[in-house]
């Protein structure tokens, strides 16, 4: 009896020293995240912006967008992402994000993505040609220029009404591409970043006027259609000019808006001090940051609808980081007063660094779309690691000082 009492507690004792090991069902439970580590730092200062930006570039670098099966690496998706990747490139203490941007290139032969008239399709080209004023080499300009001497000498006069484009008389057929491409003018808003800075690149890059004129007379058409001029906002396209939120205010979609503040400054960037046009191009900016300012949220960010942000609670980055954007490049180029707009800046650059995961992917980004719409806080996708790499130029930019 002994000896059995003995084994018993000898027994006893050694269950009670081996690892508790889970239940059966939790071999199924998922993997520890790839995520776990310490979270970027949110401090506005050259070390830690560039630190974080250099994270988010190579984490997207190495990531395919999850739209990839609709768009090719040349679309306006990877075209936003590739405007960031410049930006980075010009403070960068490497040059390999210059050298992925000229590789990028020479794997579409510096063309345009394929259809003719397509705003997004010009997109990519904001890159090719900053390559063309970085380095010089003719390939990177020639497919551009082609496609933009094209379209000056078959200019479209299609409607802006969502319900009548079309393509224009006369046109060949590859213009048309089977019918799909009925965007041969801005009839929506995102178009104001997708390609007017590419014809003012181009302007820098020949000094002919031309592709200023066509820039400024289709600016101006599209901001007559679609700019509210009491809201200071755009309306995305036209079918949203009479819809309203579940709050009944006008429908205005953060990343529409910011694609279009984005875009001014990206078009101002290359826009000479002496254009006629250029104090009405500053006075909407002006206007927009105003408007856009009053609607941050308390967090730092904005919310995909931005009059009724209750009704789409979840934190946006992509349209946050292009305001944060804009915001800041008023600021460095004398648009806007530091000591009012500073701390927007502030607060926005911290929110989005917030939302950065520790392997460098920014979430919280609302997929492909037209309007506001819900989505799962861990989405994201190529254009807000863009708008995050150029708002991110920035900051780098006021943590060091007024632009010279």
């Amino acid at each position: 009896m002994r000896n059995l009492l003995l084994l018993i507690l000898i027994l006893g004792v050694s269950c009670q020293a081996q690892p508790t090991n889970p239940p059966p069902a939790a071999t199924n439970a998922p993997a520890p995240s790839a995520t776990t580590g310490p979270k970027p730092s949110s401090e506005i200062a050259p070390k830690p912006v560039l630190s974080v930006m250099k994270q988010v570039a190579d984490w997207q670098l190495a990531n395919p967008s999850p739209s990839a099966a609709r768009y090719s690496e040349d679309s306006w998706t990877y075209g936003a992402f590739y405007a960031g990747v410049m930006a980075l490139s010009e403070i960068s203490d490497t040059p390999k994000y210059d050298e992925a941007m000229v590789a990028m290139g020479k794997k579409f032969d510096w063309k345009p993505a394929k259809r003719i008239y397509h705003a997004d399709d010009h997109a990519v080209a904001q890159t090719y040609l900053e390559l063309y004023l970085r380095h010089k080499d003719p390939a990177m300009l020639a497919p551009t220029k082609e496609r933009f001497d094209y379209i000056l000498a078959n200019r479209s006069t299609n409607e802006l009404v969502y319900e009548r484009r079309g393509t224009p008389a006369g046109a060949p057929r590859e213009a048309d591409r089977a019918g799909i491409n009925t965007a041969h003018r801005y009839w929506w808003c995102d178009a104001l970043f997708m390609a007017p800075p590419a014809w003012a690149r181009m302007h820098a890059a020949t000094n002919d006027k031309r592709y200023l004129q066509f820039l400024d007379e289709e600016w101006w058409a599209a901001s007559d259609f679609l700019y509210d001029p009491a809201e200071h906002l755009y309306f995305r396209d036209s079918r949203y000019f009479t819809q309203k939120e579940a709050n009944g205010k006008k429908i205005f979609w953060a990343r529409g808006n910011g694609w279009v503040f984005a875009g001014l400054a990206r078009v101002l960037e290359h826009l000479p001090k002496d254009h006629p046009s250029r104090p009405r191009y500053e006075q909407q900016f002006k206007q927009m940051a105003v408007k856009i300012a009053q609607l941050q949220q308390a967090d730092g960010l904005w919310r995909a609808s931005l009059l009724d942000p209750a009704s789409y609670p979840l934190k946006e980055t992509s349209g946050s980081g292009f305001f944060t954007f804009g915001l800041a490049w008023g600021i460095n180029n004398g648009l806007l007063d530091r000591r009012v707009y500073g701390p927007y800046v502030r607060k926005g650059w911290q929110a989005l660094v917030a939302c950065v995961t520790p392997d460098g992917k920014l979430e919280h980004v609302q997929p492909v779309g037209a309007d506001p719409k819900g989505f799962q806080p861990t989405d994201y996708e190529v254009y807000g690691a863009g708008a995050f790499l150029l708002a991110g130029r920035e900051v780098h930019q006021l943590a060091r000082g007024p632009r010279r």
